[in-house]
């Protein structure tokens, strides 16, 4: 048994997130059916993790197991020649059998984007959550600095998922802006909880229409209650950018 990684591009847009569902086009499900076709063997692909549905990834990591001696650029063209054009194998790696694209993740980087300006985009407007409302980023950035560190991320996770701890370790937390009105906030942390970066996100832009105080935000996170934070953002916004090995 031979072990390969996968470096995947996608735009989640027609798709129920990453993992497989019982009905439903899935990346995971997608990928797994072509590797079937290529190399006759029923194989599980295992994500570094889940991403939303409707979300998108530049740079999703995973791993699978196979007898075939196929190579591993040959397997690459070979899904890039059967996957719809909205998935993209970026690369295809033979690595060392101890590889789990899950458990050997040091840190994921994901990329949340806003338009803050008067007018939508037409040809953007599936990458970024349109708000036309100028936002407040000095307040934003403010209450974004309360997120570094370990915390219980209680507050920002989606009610009813089933994890062993909520605590999470943020390595690094940022806005920035371009002169168009993109806003791009980024977040590195040692794992994510279910619509942790988007419950951030729209907590974070609460404050940047002077709904809520940047120091109450401090308050939220450690109150570990759902119902004390903002909406959900758009999951259309959401970019997992990077996995770290």
């Amino acid at each position: 048994m031979r072990t390969i990684k996968l470096l995947i591009e996608y735009d989640g847009t027609n798709y129920l997130g990453w993992q497989v569902q019982a009905k439903g086009s899935t990346i995971q499900g997608a990928i797994e059916e072509k590797l079937k076709q290529i190399t006759g063997e029923s194989i599980r692909l295992i994500g570094s993790g889940r991403t939303d549905s409707g979300a998108h990834a530049f740079g999703q990591v995973a791993h699978f197991r196979i007898e075939s001696r196929m190579n591993a650029s040959s397997i690459q063209k070979a899904l890039n020649s059967l996957l719809p054009q909205d998935i993209v194998i970026q690369k295809a790696e033979e690595v060392k059998d101890d590889f789990h694209a899950r458990k050997k993740a040091k840190s994921k980087i994901y990329q949340y984007r806003i338009l803050n300006r008067d007018f939508r985009s037409a040809i953007g407007r599936g990458y970024v959550w349109h708000i036309s409302q100028k936002l407040d980023l000095k307040a934003m950035r403010q209450a974004t600095r309360h997120l570094i560190g370990e915390h219980d991320f209680s507050s920002f996770r989606s009610v009813g998922t089933p994890t062993k701890t909520a605590v999470r370790k943020i390595i690094r937390a940022e806005w920035k802006r371009s002169a168009d009105g993109l806003l791009r906030f980024e977040i590195e942390a040692t794992g994510f909880l279910k619509q942790m970066v988007r419950a951030i996100v729209g907590t974070l832009v609460e404050i940047g229409k002077g709904k809520i105080n940047p120091e109450e935000f401090r308050r939220i996170l450690e109150s570990k209650d759902r119902k004390q934070a903002g909406s959900t953002a758009p999951a259309h916004g959401l970019f997992l950018k990077e996995v770290k090995y």
